[in-house]
């Protein structure tokens, strides 16, 4: 079981503009991949398309085996929902942060079960489910289930906007520089909730700038440079004994773009 690029291709401007090509990566359930990479290589786009928000050029997405843009409609809409995602700003809606951890489950309830849900709102007999209460344990935040988003941090929003990718207990994880302009408690909060997550069997992708979290999170590092994979292996060896001289020079910060 895995999410799988293969061979990916993307362009903008009708293919005039490539981003990348031939880019290939895979997460397992349980694994940690790290793609690292300088600001506008196109870490984020390869998300989008392992996240199923867009097509590639070229090449295949498959999420457990099945080729996703082979199917149409609700067959690709289910496999999305396997695939969480939490992105490098946190966006949280004006209510409180129980409601918003659960938002993700909400929408994937009957519509039944919502009418069920609004009404106990109104009377105040419903309680938060415990995917909710649990997801917002895993990133320290169970306190706070009523507190109201606005009122929270930046580094707490984010982790906030982490619970609510967990609490509908994805198959696996997508996250856009995670802990970008947080500080070093919100970040290594973070970082144990995608350890956390990874110990769930959750597969876990992280694109990220910072070649240092790569190497405390990630049990596999694909170095994206030169429009294409140029390096991808055990986190370890790739850290300490990368085979492309571009890799060197990029982890040891003398390659600048």
């Amino acid at each position: 079981m895995s999410l799988e690029a293969r061979g990916v291709t993307h362009a903008y401007d009708g293919g005039d503009t490539r981003v990348f090509r031939d880019v290939s990566l895979t997460a397992g359930q349980g694994d940690v991949v790290a793609v690292i990479g300088p600001s506008g290589v196109g870490k984020t786009t390869l998300l989008r398309l392992l996240g199923l928000f867009t097509e590639p050029a070229d090449g295949v997405v498959r999420v457990d085996g099945e080729d996703a843009w082979a199917l149409d409609g609700e067959d690709r809409l289910a496999l999305r929902r396997r695939v969480g995602v939490v992105f490098q700003e946190a966006s949280l809606f004006d209510a409180s942060v129980a409601r918003n951890v659960e938002y993700g489950l909400r929408v994937r309830r009957s519509w039944r079960d919502r009418v069920r849900d609004a009404v106990a709102d109104l009377t105040g007999d419903r309680e938060h489910p415990d995917a909710v209460t649990d997801a917002l344990d895993v990133v320290g935040l169970a306190d706070y289930v009523d507190t109201d988003a606005d009122s929270l941090s930046g580094g707490e929003a984010q982790r906030v906007a982490f619970a609510r990718a967990l609490a509908y207990d994805p198959q696996y994880l997508l996250l856009d520089e995670p802990t970008s302009d947080l500080d070093p408690r919100n970040t290594a909060v973070i970082e144990d909730a995608v350890t956390a997550a990874a110990d769930r069997g959750i597969g876990v992708v992280v694109a990220t700038h910072d070649m240092h979290q790569a190497e405390r999170i990630a049990d596999r590092v694909a170095v994206l440079l030169d429009d294409s994979v140029i390096e991808e292996g055990p986190a370890d060896r790739v850290f300490s004994a990368p085979e492309d001289d571009r890799a060197k020079k990029f982890i040891d910060g003398e390659l600048v773009y």
